[in-house]
């Protein structure tokens, strides 16, 4: 998207800021949730947060609302098939008027905590499920496609058959809805059973992952399933969410635990619901939030997200609780999955809080080289190959005599930047200051950030031997004023600095003036643990060992 009037979204900010947007239309479009949709953006997507992403956030989710509303409306004459039989509230099912006593807080209390018991050996399980499949996804297309093929079988296999050893159950009389529903979506599928029966295991395979949750989340169905129908289903669906995660095919994590975790709640309801006076359903709906705390650790954005979903604010406490209680259980074993997602692909995510062994070391103990650095007015030859045997995208500029008294630092330039330049072919015989007014050679547009799949890349430049022994004046391109740090300064305070500020570069000058004018320069990976604590190995032996790190990255590390 290129162009002139999408200005506004060719830098780096506010390309994330739309990025950020986007992930809250999904959750508000997905789940007609707009507030919980700017929650989720604030609690999970952004690195960080600025007033302004707000209202944009919020303008997003509320134009989704409206649109979904509209849609609905239209929809209501039956020309869009299932689409338009809800509202903007997805599971208005639960019971209209909710009742808790203190007798019921043991049982929700030992919910939460198996809910992040569960949660944390997701992410365990997942976490290896990927690992194998990036292995097998590594060796080509055709094994990519055999691995998909494989589960999409075996999952299939497991749908059709584990259906059979569910026992047929009698019709409802005190149902308003057809039993069993043939053809259609509901809760009572007559599968291999005669007329007036159904089969309930059946029912919440052979339904859409929607009609699942809400034939779950309904209230006063505690007798339409058996306790082996759920715990098959709860097993199968747990695995099944985790083995199909990660293939080369359109697949959720979001539904599939919200499902998985209704499923668990009716189990924990079954076994020790004898003890409370919660209905199943709303066990249900308090065992997705505890799943969802298990394995995702969101606590406000999850607890809007269910509210919108079942239109019931009087689960709020309870839902607070069951969603405090797995977070803080699961932390104590893995991290979130996003985390792990990203730590998997090997994105430098960095983390809202400094280690405590950061405030040992200084940003100097983390700086590496070589520092590759660009004169004032540097040749073009030179620029060339630096750009072609690095993969730096931030260069310091240093002005070095007869232009400068002494080396100073004059600012930065990107490598996007020099591209620029490079294409441009402005170029002066002689290694003087020019007279090039930037202004009337170049415009914003051509510096500014292009379409996916339309970087330039050196490699596409052609330049003739005369013109590498040329020269190009950096200055009037160099961001003058980047921001910097002393060597000196706390690795912490450094990560903070970095991560409230959304900086990509920063600058390390030296303590003393009789160095060079800069030292080095700071890049996200050099906050990474696995960056620090392979350079100062002596920190897994400190008193001050709070790493979250997984087994196998120390071990690789050591």
């Amino acid at each position: 998207m290129t162009c002139k009037w999408l200005r506004y979204f060719k830098n780096d900010r506010d390309r994330r800021d739309l990025v950020t947007c986007g992930s809250a239309a999904g959750i508000a479009a997905a789940f007609r949730a707009p507030v919980g949709g700017v929650l989720f953006a604030l609690e999970t997507v952004s690195s960080w947060w600025r007033s302004a992403l707000l209202w944009r956030a919020f303008f997003t989710t509320a134009m989704v609302a409206v649109v979904l509303r509209a849609l609905i409306d239209f929809c209501k004459s039956g020309k869009c098939g299932l689409f338009g039989k809800g509202g903007l509230i997805m599971f208005d099912v639960t019971a209209d008027y909710v009742t808790y006593h203190l007798v019921d807080l043991p049982p929700v209390i030992t919910l939460g905590v198996f809910g992040g018991i569960l949660g944390s050996l997701y992410n365990f399980f997942l976490d290896k499920v990927l690992r194998l499949y990036n292995l097998i996804s590594e060796k080509g297309k055709t094994y990519k496609f055999l691995l998909a093929a494989t589960v999409t079988v075996c999952t299939s296999c497991c749908l059709f058959g584990l259906p059979w050893i569910a026992s047929c159950k009698p019709c409802p009389t005190d149902t308003e809805e057809a039993c069993p529903s043939i053809g259609r979506s509901g809760n009572f599928k007559k599968f291999q059973c005669g007329m007036n029966e159904y089969n309930d295991l059946a029912s919440l395979f052979f339904n859409t992952n929607d009609d699942t949750i809400r034939n779950l989340y309904s209230a006063g169905t505690d007798d339409e399933f058996h306790m082996s129908s759920i715990l098959v289903f709860f097993a199968a669906s747990y695995f099944l969410g985790i083995f199909s995660y990660g293939l080369a095919l359109p697949s959720g994590l979001f539904v599939p635990v919200l499902l998985t975790g209704a499923a668990y709640g009716r189990l924990v309801a079954m076994l020790i619901g004898s003890q409370s006076t919660l209905d199943h359903g709303l066990f249900a709906v308090l065992g997705s939030a505890a799943l969802l705390g298990g394995s995702m650790r969101m606590t406000v954005s999850v607890c809007v997200v269910i509210l919108e979903l079942t239109n019931n604010l009087l689960m709020l406490p309870l839902v607070m609780l069951v969603l405090l209680i797995s977070k803080v259980v699961a932390d104590a074993f893995n991290t979130n999955v996003y985390d792990l997602l990203v730590r998997l692909k090997g994105f430098p995510h960095l983390e809202g809080y400094a280690e405590p062994y950061m405030r040992q070391l200084s940003v100097s103990d983390v700086v590496t080289g070589p520092l590759q650095t660009f004169s004032g007015i540097e040749k073009v030859g030179h620029i060339v190959h630096v750009l072609k045997t690095t993969g730096h995208n931030g260069f310091p500029v240093v002005d070095e005599p007869p232009f400068s008294d002494s080396p100073t630092l004059y600012g930065l330039i990107l490598r996007d930047h020099l591209l620029v330049l490079l294409r441009k072919k402005d170029f002066i015989r002689s290694c003087t200051s020019s007279t090039l007014n930037a202004s009337k050679h170049f415009t914003h547009d051509e510096f500014a950030k292009r379409g996916s799949g339309k970087q330039d890349r050196i490699e596409d430049i052609e330049l003739s031997s005369e013109e590498l022994e040329m020269f190009v004046d950096l200055h009037p391109f160099t961001n003058k004023s980047p921001y910097t740090v002393l060597e000196t300064m706390s690795l912490a305070k450094a990560l903070i600095l970095f991560r409230e500020v959304g900086l990509r570069h920063l600058l390390v000058l030296p303590k003393s003036s009789k160095r060079a004018p800069v030292v080095g320069i700071l890049t996200r990976h050099d906050f990474m643990p696995e960056h620090i604590l392979g350079l100062h190995p002596f920190l897994f032996k400190s008193r001050w060992k709070k790493v979250r790190l997984g087994k196998l990255n120390v071990t690789s590390i050591l």
